[in-house]
């Protein structure tokens, strides 16, 4: 993050305001303003009552016309006969996207949203649901018909982790943001200055033979080593977050901010409160908002209990995406284990004991705090034993169904699972989706599986809260890579029985790599703001009818991030040709130094890019930039940021451009590498160049800008196999190597930008530091 450019932005006045912003892109006119003001504010303390008085009046009751709609099916009566007899899941309980029944009610309010005929209908279903549906479950419905609307296409959503910060900080983080008190913080804020020459005297002592702050101290604990103290501060710049292009207009940051009140407070991740475990060093990588957001998003796009040929999800090989996006993760988790010498990890056993326990530490906002698993758990001590009997049965079954090579339906036909495309059927079974051969029997391996694993009751409606149990806070448990690895296990017993790759199939005759050039790899932690707003207790202000949004608490964390590093490919081809150039990276050694071989660690290679190149003949040289990735993006905006844009371009002060956010299904770029070590960690790059065959150009039918494509059928560059050609077995490294493949060792090297603050020559200790980051 360029802090030092991103503040001189911020602090920059400009004497001529700009009326519109110079970014290339679609302009939104006032009814897309009207949508996204709507969205912004109904989403708006959605843990707390609904205070908007123009929502309110449009709320009155939900539209039960079938004429309104342009399908009314089954879960949508059903859901309205719940609501009459007081069977829907209460306001206040804990919502999960793996608990039955939750799942069926939020099918039927989602139809409610998706099908509504018009933006009216859809306006008003909203806002009677804001009013009487569990958040949770409001939430996830009001998301996805956003994602999948024709009508809502361009509509940015503030951030599940704003909406929802519950879900991604702990208990203790929550109760001070509801408990603040802008007045009395005002108060405090004077008092401090006064006593600030008294404060930082004797602040240092000498422990293990070095000089440290009379604070307790925890390693990563930043705002120890600066002595902020564990409370709220005042920040009269802007927030810490990677660029966004509109953060680049001068004029528009001074009104964003001109009048906005910023707090934040510094958060620290599970790992120095409690170390449990070996685990704990893994936090800021599995507790990452980002990279929780992600996966969120991905099991909404493509969400479990949408079809895939009403949704056009086949277009977009949701199976095959699914299983390679969980594999994908799974071989970035090893990468981060390898970083902290942790090394490689089993899969989930059903007898026994899970030796890693897991304490989230969070509290839900309805107070209930979320259960906890013990060192050396004992499974089959607690558990519902009908239940992992049938999920047993099930992953037997799937076994079985992979084995054999067929499935037989249940009107006889057999449906042949030998062909390459049948990765597809894999994928949906392991997802648990609406396309999996037999719903009844196996749609629901991933679901039993949470509810075991959490400890709740498949028959109930209310649950305690685990987090297992939902999409956006699953990754922080290590037992969910547990649990993945099992998924990935499936995904290779069926590739590992097609054939291998023959020469001729991976061979782009005419194509060589001749050279590669990759320069420094270095990883590094910076400074994040996360907007929690949403948890002000703050009484809400209107002015001439409209909401003043002038304060923002903010959440200050470390998070891991890289430099940018370039990529030059010198590639001689024979001719002009198209051509797709794939990139992995992945370990070249394990945990006891043993060089891994390629045809046993081609399951832990990350594809880092995929793009289309015009080959010439002669010498090509290819240059790649780590910002180019299509498929990663740096921060959004921030949900203050997006609401006081839209109420000035309301206002005519500036033009809403509507690509100020990338697609929120992008992973975020920061994550791209491993931490890697001080001294160099070796890992091992592929390159590979191979034939153009898709008779489609990506992006040719949505603008990833600002929208996801979801359905599109040309999200993938390609129509090869997703981690071709790493995807299928390696017999022979000589028979699977061609010229148009290179390989190149290269090093990940990690700065620790805290260790300046050791000696403790900090000399404004009890302010904070902007010269932080290294790129000042």
């Amino acid at each position: 993050m360029k802090l030092a450019v991103f503040i001189v932005a911020c602090m920059a006045i400009l004497a001529v305001q700009s009326a519109s912003i110079s970014i290339d892109g679609k302009i939104a006119d006032k009814t897309m303003m009207e949508k996204q003001r709507f969205i912004l504010e109904i989403l708006l303390r959605v843990d707390h009552d609904l205070l908007m008085e123009e929502w309110i009046k449009l709320g009155g009751k939900l539209i039960n016309d079938k004429s309104h709609y342009v399908k009314y099916d089954e879960w949508m009566l059903k859901f309205y006969q719940s609501y009459k007899v007081g069977g829907l899941l209460p306001k206040g309980e804990f919502f999960s996207v793996m608990q039955r029944i939750h799942m069926l009610q939020a099918e039927g309010l989602f139809n409610f949203f998706y099908y509504a005929k018009d933006f009216e209908t859809f306006v008003q279903n909203v806002a009677w649901a804001r009013m009487n549906v569990n958040e949770g479950m409001f939430v996830y419905c009001l998301t996805m018909a956003v994602i999948h609307r024709p009508d809502m296409q361009g509509i940015i959503m503030p951030q599940i982790y704003e909406i929802l910060p519950s879900m991604f900080l702990n208990g203790k983080y929550i109760m001070a943001a509801e408990k603040f008190d802008y007045d009395a913080f005002s108060k405090q804020m004077m008092l401090e200055k006064e006593m600030s020459s008294i404060y930082d005297q004797d602040r240092m002592t000498e422990m293990f033979g070095k000089q440290f702050y009379m604070r307790d101290w925890k390693v990563y604990q930043w705002w120890n080593l600066m002595g902020l103290g564990e409370g709220w501060q005042m920040e009269k710049k802007c927030m810490l977050r990677d660029g966004n292009p509109l953060l680049k207009n001068n004029s528009l940051l001074n009104s964003v901010y001109g009048n906005l009140k910023m707090m934040y407070m510094p958060v620290d991740y599970t790992r120095d409160i409690k170390m449990m475990n070996e685990d704990s060093l893994m936090s800021y990588f599995t507790e990452d908002i980002g990279l929780n957001a992600w996966f969120y998003y991905m099991n909404l796009d493509y969400s479990k209990m949408l079809s895939g040929k009403e949704f056009n999800l086949e277009k977009d090989r949701r199976g095959e995406l699914f299983i390679y996006n969980i594999q994908q993760l799974l071989a970035r988790y090893y990468a981060e284990r390898l970083s902290n010498g942790l090394g490689e990890f089993n899969t989930l056993s059903w007898y026994g004991l899970i030796k890693t326990g897991y304490n989230p530490q969070m509290m839900y906002h309805n107070g209930k705090e979320f259960s906890v698993r013990k060192n050396y758990y004992e499974l089959e001590s607690y558990h519902n034993i009908d239940m992992l009997k049938r999920i047993m049965n099930v992953e037997r079954r799937i076994d079985d169904i992979i084995e054999s090579g067929k499935f037989v339906m249940r009107d006889g036909s057999i449906v042949d699972l030998t062909l390459p495309g049948a990765i597809e059927h894999i994928g949906n079974m392991m997802q648990g989706n609406m396309d999996v051969l037999d719903r009844q029997v196996l749609g629901y391996w991933w679901m039993l599986s949470s509810m075991y694993l959490s400890g709740n009751d498949l028959n109930s409606l209310m649950i305690m809260p685990n987090v297992l149990m939902n999409y956006e806070t699953m990754l922080r448990d290590p037992l969910s890579f547990k649990l993945f690895k099992m998924m990935v296990n499936k995904f290779y017993m069926f590739k590992n029985q097609l054939p291998a790759y023959t020469r001729k199939e991976m061979l782009l005759p005419g194509v060589e790599i001749r050279d590669v050039e990759v320069s420094k790899l270095m990883t590094y932690f910076d400074l994040v703001d996360m907007d929690i707003t949403t948890l002000l207790n703050d009484k809400m202000v209107f002015q001439d009818g409209k909401y003043v949004w002038d304060k923002a608490l903010m959440a200050r964390q470390m998070r891991l991030n890289h430099e940018v590093f370039d990529m030059k490919l010198k590639v001689m081809s024979d001719k002009i040709q198209k051509a797709v150039v794939r990139i992995y990276i992945a370990p070249e050694f394990d945990l006891y130094g043993r060089k891994m071989i390629m045809t046993e660690n081609r399951e832990n290679y990350m594809q880092l890019d995929e793009f289309l190149v015009d080959l010439v003949v002669g010498e090509n040289l290819i240059k790649r930039n780590s910002n180019d990735v299509e498929w990663t993006a740096s921060d959004p905006l921030s949900y203050s940021e997006i609401y006081n844009y839209l109420m000035m371009c309301y206002d005519g002060k500036h033009q809403m451009n509507m690509n100020i956010s990338e697609s929120h299904a992008m992973f975020p770029d920061r994550l791209m590498l491993p931490r890697g070590w001080i001294s160099g960690m070796p890992m091992e790059m592929f390159f590979v160049i191979s034939p153009y065959n898709a008779d489609y150009e990506q992006y040719s039918k949505y603008d990833p800008s600002y929208l996801s494509g979801v359905g599109s059928g040309v999200r993938r560059l390609d129509n090869m196999p997703m981690g071709y050609p790493l995807d299928r077995k390696i017999e022979s490294f000589e028979e699977f190597f061609v010229p148009n493949m290179y390989f190149k060792s290269v090093r990940i090297y990690h700065e620790d930008n805290l260790e300046k603050y050791y000696p403790m020559k900090y000399e404004n200790y009890g302010k904070f530091d902007y010269n932080f980051d290294k790129y000042v």
